[in-house]
């Protein structure tokens, strides 16, 4: 091969190579210029095919477009430089105007749904067998199944909000008016489009760059397979590495014998067209008889949470917060506080005080004039230990920490709620190497002072050993689940931006490292937590 021969063959490659960046304009004497495609996108139909419209630049060229030719001189190509799987070049025809062709492609019926950016090569053979190439700008060629905004295929369900007028939704309070659709991967089910309100949620995770949602559906609905309501929470999971520190927290505590744990799903979320991450969709704390099943006339639902931001809160001065002085603060979270009357306030009030004054109180062991008469025991013991075998220390802190009551019913523990802030890290709690986390946190701190409850709590964590062991394998679950999702996710955001919450330090020690290794990680710490309470019990 001569020197020409061997520069012209390179080239060639290197043409092929970047074709479908742009239109590639290759001059060469008496050859095809340039072809473009006209239009931006094409639908195909299951096993069905369209007509997608290209025109080359030198109108009298001429070229072999019979594609059961074995010479025939037009193909298709992706990005990567490969031929298309989910479609073909059915047919090449020539328009009526010069210059003008038709090019049919066929769904090749291998996936219900595709979106691929395909371009048109254009294979010119030179007098000694070297090969050129001309190619197109690209087209986006989807599935008719595919439909509905960009397609995520990670193995997760796809959230699809799309807010009134493509509004951004920056505020905790402002609600936003938007459109929710789900495509159901994984087998859960799809969902149509519903009307529903967006806003903001959350304290410190709103102040991060990936942001957390509340999603008010105008009726209530089944999503994912969860039970109908018209509120739902959509965890950003920003700092959790693993994706999955709350998807494994619920698991936990749905072992138990908490009144309910939240259900949840992971997912992907396109909000506006953008591709925004992986997110955890999770039933919002409410009142409901597939939630918090109480009386919605004389129940009560409590938050302890040192942020302070519930509209109606007050402090306790009996227990203990980890390192805050002034007391336990309760917040009231149901009634709504708008509505709440000062009936209703003053006999929660009371009833709070009352029962922290039997449990420090002198007879606070006695099952009648004790704590005993005023909290719901059970509920007490397997709260505490989610805590304390997830490793979270907001039981001590105390941050999203719940109580409810029922209409003449005791004070019960639960449910649980947000944990990604330090769990199953030892880099906010390193005692949890060793000893326990939450033996002194809020009202645990006289209760561990009853041998009865301390027995209690060792008997059952015996109880719910076996289950509590089966964990590590629904890690393993939870990885191949969401590894997909986290190449995505975190190609987006970068976790290690949590230190700007923490005093320049990131919170859980697993932001800068991989995804795999993250989640070894807590698979690791869980295995260890396990013996270490066991072994303090």
């Amino acid at each position: 091969m001569t020197l020409r021969g061997r520069i012209i063959q390179v080239a060639a490659v290197l043409l092929l190579a970047s074709a479908c960046g742009h239109d590639v304009i290759v001059e060469a004497p008496d050859r095809l210029k340039s072809v473009s495609i006209l239009g931006s996108s094409v639908t195909l139909p299951q096993k069905g095919s369209a007509e997608l419209p290209f025109r080359v630049r030198d109108e009298g060229f001429g070229f072999n477009y019979d594609v059961s030719s074995p010479d025939c001189q037009v193909r298709l190509q992706l990005k990567d430089g490969s031929a298309p799987v989910n479609f073909r070049l059915a047919a090449v025809a020539k328009a009526e105007e010069i210059g003008l062709y038709k090019a049919v492609l066929q769904d090749c019926g291998i996936e219900d749904e595709y979106v691929e950016d395909v371009c048109i090569v254009l294979v010119q053979r030179g007098e000694s067998g070297n090969e050129s190439f001309v190619s197109s700008g690209t087209v986006e060629v989807r599935s008719e199944a595919a439909g509905y905004g960009i397609l995520v295929k990670t193995g997760l369900p796809v959230v699809y909000i799309d807010t009134e007028n493509g509004k951004p939704i920056n505020s905790k309070t402002t609600e936003v008016p938007a459109a929710l659709q789900i495509k159901g991967y994984g087998g859960y089910p799809s969902q149509s489009t519903l009307k529903c309100n967006v806003r903001g949620r959350g304290n410190t995770t709103w102040s991060w760059p990936k942001k957390p949602y509340l999603v008010k559906l105008e009726q209530k609905t089944s999503l994912l397979g969860m039970p109908a309501h018209k509120r739902w929470v959509l965890l950003a999971n920003f700092m959790d590495r693993t994706l999955m520190r709350n998807l494994v927290s619920m698991k936990v505590a749905s072992m138990t014998s908490l009144a309910w744990t939240p259900r949840c799903v992971p997912v992907e979320v396109v909000l506006n067209g953008k591709h925004i991450g992986s997110y955890l969709l999770i039933e919002q704390v409410r009142v409901d008889k597939n939630r918090i099943n109480i009386s919605e006339k004389n129940g009560y639902v409590l938050e302890l949470d040192f942020h302070y931001d519930n509209k109606v809160q007050w402090t306790d001065r009996h227990g203990s917060c980890w390192g805050r002085s002034g007391g336990i603060p309760f917040g009231l979270k149901y009634p709504d506080p708008d509505e709440v009357t000062s009936t209703q306030l003053s006999y929660i009030k009371k009833y709070v005080n009352d029962a922290a004054e039997a449990l420090y109180g002198p007879d606070f062991k006695d099952p009648v004039k004790g704590y005993a008469a005023w909290i719901d025991v059970d509920s007490f013991v397997d709260y505490w230990i989610v805590f304390e075998v997830m490793g979270n220390h907001e039981l001590s802190n105390p941050g999203s920490v719940f109580f409810h009551k029922d209409d003449g019913g005791k004070l019960v523990a639960g449910p649980c709620w947000d944990f990604d802030w330090g769990v199953l890290s030892y880099n906010t709690s390193p005692q949890a190497k060793t000893g326990f986390i939450n033996k002194n946190a809020i009202w645990y701190s006289r209760l561990f002072e009853d041998p009865a409850f301390r027995e209690k709590v060792r008997v059952r964590f015996q109880e719910l050993l076996p289950e509590l062991q089966t964990i590590p394998a629904y890690i393993d679950e939870c990885e191949a689940l969401l590894r997909s999702s986290a190449d995505l996710n975190f190609a987006m955001w970068d976790p290690s931006g949590d230190a700007t919450q923490n005093g320049g330090k990131i919170i859980n020690g697993d932001e800068r490292i991989t995804f795999s290794e993250a989640v070894a990680r807590i698979r690791s710490i869980y295995q260890e937590r396990l013996k270490v309470i066991g072994s303090n019990l």
